[in-house]
């Protein structure tokens, strides 16, 4: 008798055909403006001049970048699961989850513990579920967490079986206003173990507070200098009756050895470790990587993954299931653009109907074999040369679909010593690790790359997008972390694209057009500050100097230029309201990409060039999931915070003070000359970037709390203005 699907794959039509006749009338008026530039070049005399051929570039790169776009928007699908036609729970498969802390003072080591619990409270069989901390830091503060999170798990994890409790992350349990409780209504017997495991947690909180006083003036920062720790949790609860006999997963606290004269690979780096270390102790087929800040929110996220694993018509071929990246500490606003909406709500869709989705960092169960390569190899020589000398995970490597996990002290005891090996920072030493084995190592954006390498082997993934957040982390609230984290993400998307791996020339032999277009887009991404600089500056200076560079307002062809600036703006809209946003949403996401063209890209990109040319180390820093109480009420207030470094404020605000003196030096000109035919184009250009970013302009001249634009970078960006004011008037004039 043939199986039901465990999933249903629905393309969505009616998006498909808006999307596509957007492109076709989109890139028809392309055409005409290009024919317009080429003619106008070609038939003027004198010829025009530089400004006018940067700004004609500028065009053509921006919309080179958005027909890379436009495959994102080609064939978009959603997808639905049927948990109950999974087979039953002894015959699912084991789950390995991974995850990742580097520093106990930007990564509290509480909000770590509640996403370790809320992992180790997952809907599936506790026996075949393992949770691995990489504590890349070697905080004893967080590995006394951990010790602290399992004796308070023995109570949390029967608590939530038994109550069927739908959030399992006892913080978000205990704050939320809802009732998480699936039972009957008003039960004596939940509310007196509700009063009893609250009790619990407030005590677990105490003591890691407590561990945190003591032991966190000692460790002021992460030890970059320790050798490795591994320790498999398992203390047992002394004089309390009855706890012994909850089935628990495994929990192993992992601190790799770090030495400063060693390259460590930052995440991808601790990630391998944990591949390797869990390949010996339980050797799950399939592992869920999670940010230390991405708490489980959907305790049935495991079982919706293996409604995708285990279907046979796309098992073969499946690397990845991703689930989005959604945050819980996003106001209504999203001042930031920080739930990333154009691309788990636009593009990830999308992309899911070619070969599927880019690997996103977190919230992603990944197939164990797909990192492991072709596994046909027999020869245990050269199993060796590609995967280390350690016997016991070579052994691991054909026996993947046999979960092993630890069964006794003495078997622990024992593969704690090879754990230790396999977390040497020399273990890797002539190996294939980082290169062609695990999460690569070619980029700080190691799971754009690794998913990118899967993709061109023939793998696919798939986007699982459910009404109910999986999972829930906490995103950035200020401007400085936001642009620091996109300078970091940008050079590495650059990083690649300027290597041997560069999408458009490695990719395009090795996946399809479309799903190479789409990863081409995100190869040109940095590139965007290009064209933002020249738009964002040159026509401004040319109207300041009488020199026009869009067409006559009388002319048809300014039609051309209306109808891509407003059908641009329309399909913005149009996406915007169909995903439930509103207008003010449209003015955030713009300004924010305009922000990180002129920053966060720019930066992104000279350091990705410094850094190809051998001249600079990569480096990375994780942000910082720690807000002060000032910095969350301007937040939830709506405002932006510019408590940035100079570096980073002082290019937008440049910019907003020379369209500010463009479009006041414009508006005067279209009065006293009633030039406004020739010059309504580029003031119409500086009024648009004003309006888009008026936060900016209220935050220079109107605001009066410690969020204001620093004096000084308003006076320092207001001299580098008038330099580019004298600049443009001499070389324009001349």
């Amino acid at each position: 008798m043939k199986s039901l699907p465990l999933h249903a794959c629905t393309p969505s039509i009616s998006s498909a055909i808006i999307n596509r006749s957007y492109s076709l009338l989109h890139f028809t008026a392309l055409v005409a403006l290009f024919y317009y530039r080429l003619s106008s070049f070609l038939s003027s005399k004198p010829k025009p001049s530089l400004p006018y051929l940067l700004v004609f570039a500028s065009e053509m790169l921006l919309s080179i970048i958005w027909l890379f776009d436009q495959a994102y928007m080609w064939r978009p699908v959603s997808r639905t699961t049927f948990l109950e036609r999974l087979p039953e729970d002894e015959e699912l498969p084991g789950i390995d989850v991974f995850i990742c802390t580097a520093d106990h003072k930007k990564e509290p080591p509480l909000e770590v513990m509640n996403t370790v619990l809320s992992a180790m409270a997952l809907d599936y069989p506790p026996d075949k579920l393992s949770v691995y901390l990489s504590d890349d830091g070697g905080s004893s503060l967080t590995f006394q967490g951990m010790r602290e999170a399992w004796l308070f798990a023995r109570s949390w994890l029967p608590f939530c079986r038994k109550f069927g409790i739908k959030i399992r992350c006892p913080k978000v349990y205990f704050s939320s206003l809802e009732d998480n409780y699936s039972g009957p209504l008003h039960s004596l017997e939940y509310e007196k173990e509700k009063e009893k495991i609250k009790r619990k947690y407030e005590l677990f909180k105490e003591r890691v507070n407590k561990a945190g006083e003591i032991i966190g003036s000692e460790e002021a920062t992460s030890i970059k200098d320790h050798p490795p720790v591994i320790e498999v949790i398992n203390d047992e609860p002394k004089n309390v009756a009855g706890i012994r006999q909850a089935k628990m997963p495994l929990l192993v606290y992992v601190s790799r050895e770090k030495r400063p004269s060693h390259s460590h690979h930052f995440k991808a780096g601790a990630l391998n470790v944990l591949l390797r270390v869990s390949g010996i102790m339980t050797n799950s087929p399939y592992i869920l990587v999670l940010d230390c800040d991405m708490y489980c929110n959907d305790p049935t996220s495991a079982r919706q993954a293996m409604c995708f694993h285990l279907d046979p018509k796309i098992s073969p071929s499946l690397a990845f299931v991703q689930f989005p990246q959604k945050f819980h500490n996003i106001n209504k606003n999203d001042i930031y653009d920080g739930q990333l909406r154009k691309i788990f709500v636009i593009r990830w869709p999308g992309i899911d109907g070619l070969q599927g989705p880019v690997l996103s960092g977190t919230g992603f169960y990944m197939k164990r074999e797909a990192l492991y390569g072709n596994l046909s190899e027999k020869n245990v020589v050269r199993l060796k040369q590609s995967f280390g000398h350690s016997n016991e995970f070579i052994r691991s490597i054909h026996n993947i679909y046999q979960y092993s996990a630890i069964k006794n002290t003495e078997s622990s005891c024992k593969l704690q010593q090879e754990a230790q090996f396999l977390s040497s920072c020399t273990y890797e030493k002539n190996t294939l690790w980082g290169e062609q084995m695990g999460f690569l190592y070619h980029s700080v954006v190691e799971d754009y790359f690794t998913g990118f390498i899967l993709h061109c082997k023939g793998k696919t993934s798939v986007f699982c997008n459910p009404s109910k957040p999986a999972f829930l982390g906490i995103s950035t609230t200020n401007l400085n972390d936001l642009l620091v984290q996109g300078t970091r993400w940008n050079s590495g998307l650059f990083e690649v694209t300027l290597s041997k791996f560069c999408p458009f020339i490695y990719g395009l032999s090795r996946m399809p057009l479309l799903q190479t277009m789409c990863y081409g887009y995100l190869a040109l991404q940095p590139l965007y500050f290009l064209p933002l600089w020249c738009l964002a500056t040159l026509p401004q200076l040319c109207l300041l100097n009488g020199i026009s560079i869009y067409p006559q307002v009388s002319s048809s062809w300014f039609m051309v230029f209306s109808f891509i600036f407003l059908a641009s703006l329309l399909k913005h809209l149009e996406e915007i309201l169909s995903t439930g946003a509103s207008i003010q949403t449209l003015l955030n996401e713009q300004r924010v990409w305009m922000m990180k063209s002129v920053t966060a890209y720019t930066f992104g990109s000279l350091d990705a060039i410094v850094k190809c040319f051998g001249m600079r180390e990569a480096s990375f820093l994780p942000t910082n999931k720690v807000a002060d109480d000032e910095q969350v009420a301007l937040y939830q207030m709506g405002k932006l915070n510019f408590q940035a470094s100079t570096m980073i404020l002082t290019p937008i605000i440049t910019l907003i003070i020379l369209n500010m003196v463009s479009f006041i030096g414009g508006v005067a000109e279209m009065f006293i000359a009633g030039s406004w035919n020739e010059t309504f184009g580029q003031v119409f250009l500086s009024l648009y970037i004003l309006m888009v970013n008026y936060p900016v302009i209220e935050g220079m001249l109107l605001r009066k709390d410690k969020g204001r634009v620093p004096t000084p970078v308003t006076l320092l960006s207001l001299v580098i203005t008038i330099f580019l004011l004298c600049l443009g008037h001499m070389t324009l004039r001349w």
